[in-house]
């Protein structure tokens, strides 16, 4: 669906992309994680046709990026960013409608999207008068409403409370289940971890490590197994085949009140490779 190959990209003679290089398979949800200023927007705005690269290759449903402003293609694509606006005297059902219009899609595809975002009821109110995350889940209904099959979602839950953070997850799910693939930046970790099958870590412009998340996290994680004891007692040990007797002695006289490896979060791993936060 995403091809990039040695992609470089500068303004102001500073380079935002350096080399970049990766790609994104059909159905998959792929996470794309930097700081602020690491080159997810540039790249996002390169991958849907409204910059072009100072050099290198980029290919979307695997064609040159040149062609993803056709109207064929451009159909295909749903995105939501932080400069995504709705039209403030407008009511939900109006602002939905009129973007429905453009793609003419049936009108029970309104009811449905509503209901990925948990807004059914609010559909008769002016978006001038909804709270920040319900606007951002009005923004994500339109981008889903003529059911893309790329999807680009940048920090699409950050203003949202868990319960309707879960529901946008769920939702999210389904797409991917029905074969549409998301292209996600986000700067919470848990939910890359949650939501992805792949992710990229992104740093001044160039892809630092990349893969899915667990393997991520298992990559750089000690080699220790650290097991609490009843009575408060910590022990640890290597987690190679010479401790398994030991560990077994303590799980046969039922001494053990729990055991786990000690995996970093993917947080941890990024500020590890990279030496900077996420924010």
């Amino acid at each position: 669906m995403i091809r990039l190959e040695k992609v470089y990209k500068s303004f102001d003679g500073k380079a935002a992309l350096d080399g970049l290089e990766f790609q994104v398979d059909k159905g998959e949800i792929f996470g794309f994680l930097g700081p602020s200023g690491s080159g997810k927007t540039t790249t996002i705005k390169m991958l849907t046709g409204q910059l072009k690269p100072d050099r290198g290759h980029v290919e979307v449903f695997g064609q040159d990026v040149s062609n993803v402003t056709r109207p064929d293609l451009l159909q295909r694509i749903g995105i939501m960013t932080d400069n995504s606006n709705l039209y403030p005297r407008l009511t939900v059902l109006d602002n939905l409608n009129l973007y429905r219009s453009l793609y003419r899609v049936p009108i029970r595809r309104v009811k449905e999207v509503l209901e990925i975002v948990n807004l059914e009821g609010v559909e008769k109110k002016k978006t001038a008068t909804l709270s920040k995350g319900m606007k951002q889940r009005v923004l994500l209904a339109r981008a889903l409403l003529h059911e893309p099959d790329l999807l680009f979602l940048d920090e699409p839950t950050a203003a949202l409370d868990p319960i309707n953070k879960e529901r946008i997850h769920e939702g999210l799910r389904q797409l991917k289940a029905n074969g549409t693939t998301i292209f996600l930046t986000t700067h919470d970790m848990q939910e890359a971890e949650t939501l992805c099958d792949r992710v990229a870590l992104l740093n001044g412009g160039r892809i630092v490590e990349e893969g899915a998340p667990v393997s991520l996290c298992q990559r750089f994680s000690d080699p220790i197994i650290t097991i609490e004891l009843k009575g408060g007692q910590v022990v640890t040990f290597e987690n190679a085949r010479e401790s398994a007797k030991a560990i077994h002695d303590y799980m046969v006289n039922d001494q053990i009140v729990s055991i786990h490896t000690d995996e970093p979060t993917l947080g941890q791993v990024f500020i590890q490779v990279t030496g900077r936060n996420l924010a």
